[in-house]
């Protein structure tokens, strides 16, 4: 299997920065002063609700929209002005594939590659051994219109490669995709990180932006709530949660009082407490025993980036 190969990114500075960017579209704010900072050969993960901003940052960030203020560098390249050096230093995976359903595969990567002029021999090589490290050398000659949905997202992200760029931009890359295309597509970009490319990726995913991110940016309503490594974040919603699962339904609403403390989380047969310190699990069920209340089940639980997510989005909202 060819490894994927990209440009070396040698300079010490952030490979993408962006201060007080602002977007608006008919006078409704979609970027409200977003600020961003991604090291030379990291993976940057944006997470935010849909209508966030996320996508609109993107296109900012590579030259396809114009902000109404603030300030981004690309690989040192201001987008306003150096538009062009921009280009030519990274890769676009958009959430709509923008491969040809016409033409086959190789077809494909080889009018990708002859738009970076890399020559028709040159082309030639490139297309095969992206073909090949996707998977996809055994449906080269078949029209992509015949691809199923992985095969076709393996291909546009191979087509975003062509000229191995220094700075990798994936909005949504995995959506829709089965867990064994995402779990290529990991592989793929972990491959990407070791060779040194800088990564922003958006993602629907929570999981994949714990698995894959040195960094996390939640965004809300075009402005930054959070930034910070993935640990760092988890922590910042507290310690683990005591999950308790009652033999009755009817139990539910009595553990509170019960308990003299407030409960995160109810199901119908389910109450989600916070950790209060070592002896927080045995006092508990001492009271739930003393008034009756049969607990059936007990879980700690870590606290997750959906932990996260949903309290930093509520809290912005």
């Amino acid at each position: 299997m060819n490894a994927i190969h990209s440009t070396p990114f040698t300079d010490s500075a952030s490979a993408i920065v962006a201060r007080g960017l602002t977007k608006s579209f008919g006078g409704t704010t979609v970027l409200a002063g977003i600020d961003l900072t991604v090291p030379t050969g990291t993976l940057l993960a944006l997470l935010g609700p849909n209508g966030s901003g996320k996508t609109t940052t993107v296109r900012v960030l590579t030259t396809l929209l114009a902000p109404d203020g603030g300030t981004a560098a690309v690989g040192g390249h201001d987008v306003t002005r150096e538009g062009a050096a921009v280009r030519r230093m990274i890769g676009l995976t958009a959430q709509q594939a923008t491969v040809d359903d016409l033409l086959t595969g190789r077809e494909n990567l080889e009018l990708f590659a002859g738009l970076y002029h890399l020559g028709r021999s040159g082309a030639r090589r490139r297309a095969q051994e992206l073909l090949e490290r996707f998977d996809l050398a055994g449906a080269a000659n078949r029209r992509v219109g015949t691809y199923s949905g992985g095969m076709r997202r393996r291909l546009d992200l191979a087509a975003s490669l062509v000229a191995g760029p220094r700075i990798l931009f994936l909005d949504e890359p995995t959506t829709g995709l089965d867990p064994r295309s995402r779990a290529e597509l990991w592989s793929v970009i972990r491959e990407l990180l070791a060779s040194g490319t800088t990564i922003l990726l958006t993602t629907q995913y929570l999981e994949e932006a714990d698995q894959l991110a040195d960094r996390i940016v939640v965004i809300d309503a075009g402005r930054v709530v959070a930034d910070d490594a993935p640990a760092a974040l988890k922590r910042q919603v507290g310690t683990e949660r005591l999950v308790l699962r009652l033999s009755r339904p009817e139990d539910v609403p009595r553990v509170a009082p019960v308990l003299g403390e407030a409960v995160s989380e109810t199901t119908a047969r389910e109450v989600t407490l916070a950790v209060q310190g070592p002896g927080h699990l045995r006092r508990t069920l001492d009271l739930l025993h003393k008034a009756d209340i049969a607990v059936e089940h007990v879980e700690l639980r870590s606290p997750t980036l959906d932990d996260v997510f949903f309290e930093l989005t509520a809290a912005a909202a």
